[in-house]
């Protein structure tokens, strides 16, 4: 009994029913939240005061149980003005009054209570309800009384009102829950929507230089490089073959660039000295802003520019020209779509260039409503969860729930939809931000969803595994509830789409390398990082890789064997027939073996008949499995993933850093297994590659004797065609393959024999 496993934790996706208004009557005013279930709230916006003693530092504070809130102080001002809002969650309220009070700061120094000026109460239940889309409530200006109810001289602006999360003050309002929370640390648990700088692909063609000036005089022959800069990344041509001091290049440098163009381009002409250094020969700047934009595969016209030389006079730089020229053509590519994430989970399709988009097709709606389950990732056994969704141009971040494994967000977030063939990315992350700016948010899971597989119109509300792979194995990390619902209002414009290229045009008139699209990617990934990073509050790092799957490209043990069993059960249905036909060729079931002739030769009598036939029997098949459809959205699969049988060893090559940090035996083993698979693969990849270059040389006299029995066969066959009617051929070439085992010889057949004593180029590899 020691040494069972333990049992599986439950991954399964569960339909829930929650109480939204998406899904029952509703008998209040309708509101756009339908599919999250309302929280109720009561909001004070705190505005300003007057006529308040002029030598006071006043700030308000509001007391509502055991809650207590805070605004910012204002320094010897009698007329402050704050424009605060506060939320307070109508669940946790105990009490049926809440108290206001104006305090002065200034006495902090003397050791003693801060101050009050004057306070303003009233009853919770005094508080009106307000449902959007009405107007904001207009706050009145309410008199201050001392303790004993006297009034004073100055006035307080305020309103109050009861309201839901659908209320347009509650992305900016101060939440009671983060009451433990303080300093910048509240900014980052405020909900947010970001937009994504909108990305180009910038193409460099670099042709040619004139007249370059070398450094060593006495030389003959020199070898110059290409390098440009744009921000941080630095690309680099090859050397040109051409040694002189006109070089040719004829390369495209490719650069991700990000609107407002904040950087110039730097392209330098760099020679190579004998003593492996490097030495600029001049060097131009160009302005983005002057780089023309194309939308289709025109090349841009090419330009000459001038190289300049800074060199340094009285220890002032100064940018100095001379006659030596290079020509090329740069633009800014936007027939592309700049690709940020994997391509078989792209959440975007359109290209760069707005004036090539078409008009939406529909209309994705997420309700992101609560989470369960969720295990403590702090030191004090807690969790600050929030969400981050992703599609298209736009993320959205909900609000920080502070020390809850069980948080309540209720949010609802809305795109435009250009193409159903497109995936949403919901992450949900413990924020590390509150206390200590330097640690990092923790990814607690991640939920894709692809739109082609919603039906429209229907809301969709499942609870969603969170599942995370550790070092030390698969670990359920809690679930996620969500309400989704995909509208299109013209299901023509839908049906259209799947008749057109899934990528813009110029991904197909001018292709782009694997290897550019690899390295444009990690480009695209970064920028997006830099950019988001400026918002308030960022996003951070750890959680824009996460999103994007940055690391999705690195190698991993277990994802290859996952795949390999993907590829083995992909051809299994094709196995599983050859072994079928195997066997009635064989006449190991002589009934069926007749059959399967006499099926044969109908099919030869009649073959129209019999491709009618088929087709019919395939829309037969498919309409008998509507009634078996899926109806749940698919999620992650532990079992395809070989999350549970992975080896520890696995697990810990799959984190490992890159550039690895392991050293000595432990990264001798690793390589040496990496280089056992990679052998494997290297020889089934010979293989294939041989079947076909036979297949190539049996007409590229190689082997001359062969190929000149090949044309030979392919004359009389051809002749044979021409004299004996086709079904007559085929009924003899069937009735071969179908002849019993007494007439067999169990060696390989004449075509294979052939076919195999080709020659190859396997014989020119050293």
């Amino acid at each position: 009994m020691a040494n069972q496993k333990p049992p599986k934790e439950d991954f399964s996706l569960k339909e829930t029913s929650p109480n939204i208004s998406g899904r029952r009557v509703s008998t209040g005013p309708m509101t756009a939240f339908d599919l999250v279930e309302h929280m109720q709230y009561l909001f004070v916006r705190v505005v300003k005061a007057r006529g308040l003693p002029a030598i006071a530092d006043p700030y308000v504070e509001l007391k509502l149980g055991n809650y207590r809130a805070i605004t910012r102080h204002m320094v010897k001002n009698p007329n402050p003005e704050w424009n605060q809002v506060f939320a307070f969650s109508k669940d946790r309220i105990q009490v049926v009054s809440v108290e206001i009070l104006v305090k002065d700061k200034a006495v902090v120094a003397e050791g003693s209570d801060h101050r009050t000026i004057g306070k303003f109460g009233f009853a919770l239940a005094e508080a009106p309800t307000r449902v959007p889309p009405d107007s904001p409530l207009a706050p009145q200006w309410y008199m201050l009384e001392d303790k004993n109810k006297a009034r004073i001289g100055g006035e307080l602006m305020l309103s109050f009102w009861i309201g839901t999360q659908a209320d347009e003050a509650f992305p900016e309002a101060w939440h009671a829950d983060v009451a433990a929370v303080s300093g910048e640390g509240v900014s980052s648990t405020r909900s947010k929507v970001y937009l994504s700088p909108r990305l180009w692909y910038m193409r460099v063609n670099v042709i040619q230089a004139q007249d370059l000036v070398l450094k060593d005089k006495n030389k003959k022959t020199a070898e110059f490089f290409v390098k440009a800069q744009f921000g941080n990344l630095i690309l680099r041509s090859v050397v040109s073959p051409n040694k002189t001091v006109n070089p040719t290049w004829n390369e495209d440098l490719m650069f991700v660039v990000a609107e407002p163009f904040d950087d110039p381009l730097v392209v330098s002409v760099e020679e190579k000295l004998n003593n492996n250094k490097e030495e600029s020969v001049g060097r131009i700047v160009v302005p983005l802003g002057d780089v023309a934009k194309r939308n289709d595969a025109a090349a841009a016209a090419p330009k000459w520019y001038d190289l300049g030389m800074v060199e340094v006079v009285a220890g002032v730089q100064k940018e100095v020209k001379f006659a030596s020229k290079v020509q090329m053509r740069v633009s800014l590519d936007g027939g592309y779509h700049v690709l940020d994430e994997p391509a078989h989970s792209t959440s975007d399709l359109r290209p760069t260039a707005k004036i090539l988009w078409k008009p939406p097709i529909g209309v994705l709606e997420l309700g992101i409503l609560n989470a369960t389950g969720f295990s403590p990732m702090k030191p004090k056994n807690q969790v600050d969860a929030y969400c981050v969704a992703k599609y298209g141009m736009k993320w959205v971040r909900t609000r920080t729930v502070v020390d809850s494994l069980s948080p309540k967000w209720n949010e609802q977030y809305t795109w435009e939809v250009y193409d159903p063939c497109t995936v949403i990315t919901i992450g949900v992350f413990d924020n590390g931000n509150l206390q200590d700016k330097a640690a990092m948010d923790l990814s607690i899971g991640k939920v894709k969803i692809r739109l082609s597989t919603l039906e429209t119109d229907r809301i969709y509300t499942h609870s969603y595994p969170l599942v995370a792979l550790q070092p030390s194995g698969v670990k359920k990390m809690g679930e996620i509830q969500l309400a989704v619902r995909f509208s299109c209002p013209n299901m023509l414009n839908l049906l259209q789409l799947y008749s057109q290229p899934l990528l813009p045009k110029m991904h197909y008139v001018l292709p782009l390398s694997i290897y550019q699209l690899a390295s444009l990617r990690h480009q695209a990934a970064l920028i997006l990082w830099l950019r988001l990073s400026r918002a308030e509050p960022p996003l951070r790092k750890e959680v824009v890789d996460c999103m994007l799957d940055a690391t999705a490209h690195l190698w991993s043990f277990r994802r290859g064997k996952a795949n390999f069993d993907r590829i083995i059960k992909l051809f299994d249905g094709l196995v599983a027939l050859f072994k079928w036909f195997d066997q009635i060729r064989k006449w190991t079931n002589p009934l069926a073996s007749a059959i399967v002739y006499i099926t044969f030769v109908f099919v030869l009598c009649q073959p129209g008949l019999t491709i009618a036939a088929v087709f019919l029997c395939l829309s037969f098949r498919g309409a008998l499995d509507y009634r078996k459809r899926p109806r749940q959205i698919a999620h992650i699969d532990t079992e395809l993933s070989h999350a549970y049988d992975v080896h520890p060893e696995d697990l810990d090559e799959e984190f490992d850093s890159f550039p690895s940090k392991k050293t000595g035996d432990v990264l001798k083993r690793r390589y040496d297994r990496l280089r056992g698979i990679a052998g494997r693969i290297q020889a089934v990849l010979g293989d294939i590659a041989t079947q076909g270059e036979r297949v190539q040389s049996l007409l590229s006299w190689r082997d001359p004797r062969a190929t000149a029995l090949f044309v030979i066969f392919c004359l009389i066959v051809g002749i044979v065609f021409c004299v004996v009617p086709a079904w007559w051929l085929a009924l003899f070439a069937g009735t071969y393959v179908m002849r019993p085992p007494y007439w067999r010889i169990n060696i390989p057949t004449f075509p294979q024999n052939f076919l195999r004593r080709m020659p190859a180029k396997s014989d020119s590899i050293l």
